[in-house]
């Protein structure tokens, strides 16, 4: 039980790095005088390493287990968390992108893997409930250094901290790893598919397999606009100053682990699609009142509505991941769909971002709330296509 409370915080820590640049870049931005838009490249700059080590981890995991792989990427994590506050410009922001992403990228599809392959899938909507808690801190804390005046350094250097203390508590529990090393070899041994080298393209012979993939890029397209410019749409179309826009977001966060955390309970009873299809509707809802919210209380129920709807579309489409590829195929389809998720966060926000702030954050709402109609369309399709090869 300890242990899996130690999955459980090493999720919490890949969400507060997901959240805090966009929270924080509204006063970045001008702090360190580039234009708004170019919190894209970072953002590009992250999802890089992340698709990275989402493709290629598994070699590293195969090699050395899970447990050493997730320490080491920790510490990138609080190394380049410390080089982020410490950072005079952007090239620097840039710099200390990477090992960002690759710390991200390796914890999160290997943790992915890990529950799925160890634990009930109950676990796994709680698993990314967690790092919606993750999420949801990390602009409170941004919103409450910058309203005492301390800036937006001092919220990098405490997530640098507090990814350092949990990189020695990963090292001390490695024994608990390799008490799990010999289920891995066996899950690996009966799936020899995975196993390093296994040929990435060759997972795409369904029709199923190449849909369920396109879905996490579309969904994370939807999750990283908002989460990237949702506080700067706040502060640019809806006057908020970039306290109370910070403060605002993490209502999104509260419904995303509001949400996973009764997915988890809902999920013994509701099948995945049902989950999936209700999902996407109170997205879609959300974004309408996003768009037409003309005071700040259905601003923030339209947040929240948002973030309640994303919160069970992600770790139920990675649990559907056994019915859309063939047996033996899942833990590098886990793999394959991390990347494309990573996709979606390293194209959409630079390209919309500049839509944005070329044209208005007028239409950011309306961009999303079309995205997150095809998202409906492509998973009502994907289900109906395993219900005719059934």
């Amino acid at each position: 039980m300890l242990f899996l409370a130690l999955i459980y915080l090493i999720y919490i820590s890949i969400g507060l790095p997901d959240a805090v640049l966009g929270a924080s870049w509204p006063l970045m931005h001008a702090a360190i005088g580039v234009p708004m838009s170019s919190a894209g490249f970072i953002s590009l700059v992250t999802s890089c390493g992340t698709i990275f080590a989402s493709l290629f981890s598994h070699r590293a995991i195969h090699r050395f287990g899970t447990g050493k792989v997730v320490a080491l990427s920790i510490l990138f994590m609080a190394i380049a968390l410390l080089g982020t506050a410490l950072s005079p410009s952007l090239i620097w922001l840039l710099v200390f992108a990477l090992p960002l992403g690759l710390g991200v990228g390796a914890v999160d599809s290997g943790l992915n893997v890990y529950v799925a392959q160890h634990y009930q899938a109950r676990h796994m909507n709680w698993l990314h409930c967690f790092w919606g808690l993750g999420a949801m801190t990390g602009p409170l804390l941004v919103s409450f250094f910058s309203a005492g005046g301390y800036g937006w350094q001092r919220s990098y250097f405490t997530f640098s901290l507090l990814q350092f203390g949990l990189t020695g508590l990963v090292i001390m529990a490695l024994p608990g790893w390799k008490r799990h090393q010999n289920s891995e070899k066996i899950a690996q041994h009966q799936q020899p598919d995975t196993q390093p080298g296994r040929g990435m393209m060759s997972l795409f012979s369904g029709k199923a397999a190449r849909l369920a993939t396109l879905t996490f890029f579309i969904y994370t397209a939807i999750e990283s606009n908002m989460m990237l410019w949702g506080a700067s749409y706040l502060v640019q179309v809806k006057l908020a100053s970039p306290q109370t826009a910070a403060a605002w977001i993490s209502l999104l966060f509260l419904g995303i682990t509001a949400g996973r955390l009764l997915s988890g309970f809902v999920s013994i009873r509701l099948r995945n699609e049902v989950l999936i299809r209700s999902a996407s509707i109170l997205v879609i809802i959300g974004f309408v009142l996003l768009l037409i919210s003309a005071d700040s209380w259905l601003t923030i129920s339209a947040l929240t509505l948002i973030g309640f709807g994303f919160a069970p579309i992600f770790p139920s489409m990675m649990h559907e991941t056994s019915s859309n590829f063939k047996m033996g195929e899942v833990q590098a389809a886990i793999g394959l769909q991390m990347a494309f998720a990573y996709v979606g966060n390293t194209v959409m926000p630079p390209l919309l971002g500049y839509l944005y702030t070329g044209i208005s954050f007028v239409w950011m709402p309306l961009i999303l709330l079309f995205l997150s109609m095809v998202l409906y369309a492509c998973t009502s399709y994907l289900f109906k296509l395993r219900k005719i090869s059934n």
